[in-house]
């Protein structure tokens, strides 16, 4: 890497994130074809979210995002995104890239004066979106999750391994993604789900 290529675009930190695998683009799009689509999850605000199911920061945190929270493995829609079930006790706050700040200090609000832990992960976290009439074979080869339709419908979600890496498979669903899923991974692992994910997807591409 080139001083060059560390320079800021904008002032402040904001200028020295990128997308973890913007450098993957062409991989992913040369690895699809029409059984399977890879690609880039866009750039998103994620917060996580710890409170204790049923309480009244619960309610508050429920209110602010104005949702009812999910229950277990599923994905609840919200004013600013959508809020995905990872415990009995931690949920993922999703929404448009940008809103983080906003949603920390809501949530924080909820918080207060309670127990809860609210923490900006959007940078922490990147994702591969797989579609196609294959994607679900493509996920099986590494995942022991069954994702079967009748099992794994579109909006649900779950914390599991995919070639020994963790992550969060989440269905999407026809009217978000082509019936595909979105594959969240820490940002470290990023290049490993991308390789894994292109060398699976060869025979059906």
């Amino acid at each position: 890497m080139t001083a060059e290529e560390l320079r800021l675009s904008q002032p402040g930190p904001a200028g020295l994130w990128r997308q973890p695998l913007a450098h993957r683009a062409a991989d992913l799009a040369a690895a699809s074809g029409p059984g399977v689509r890879l690609r880039e999850t866009p750039r998103l605000a994620m917060v996580n979210l710890r409170v204790r199911a049923g309480s009244a920061e619960a309610a508050r945190a429920a209110d602010a995002l104005g949702t009812v929270l999910p229950a277990a493995n599923a994905v609840a829609p919200a004013t600013r995104g959508a809020v995905l079930w990872l415990g009995p006790d931690e949920l993922l706050v999703v929404g448009r890239d940008g809103d983080a700040g906003d949603l920390v200090e809501q949530l924080t609000a909820a918080c207060a004066g309670g127990r809860g832990s609210v923490v900006d992960v959007s940078a922490a976290r990147a994702g591969v979106e797989v579609a196609g009439e294959r994607a679900r074979d493509v996920l099986a080869k590494g995942c022991s999750l069954d994702l079967h339709p009748r099992a794994f419908t579109p909006g649900r979600c779950a914390q599991t391994l995919l070639a020994r890496a963790n992550v969060i498979v989440w269905h999407l669903g026809e009217n978000l993604y082509d019936g595909g899923y979105r594959v969240l991974t820490g940002a470290s692992f990023a290049d490993y789900l991308a390789d894994w994910l292109i060398d699976a997807s060869a025979e059906f591409a």
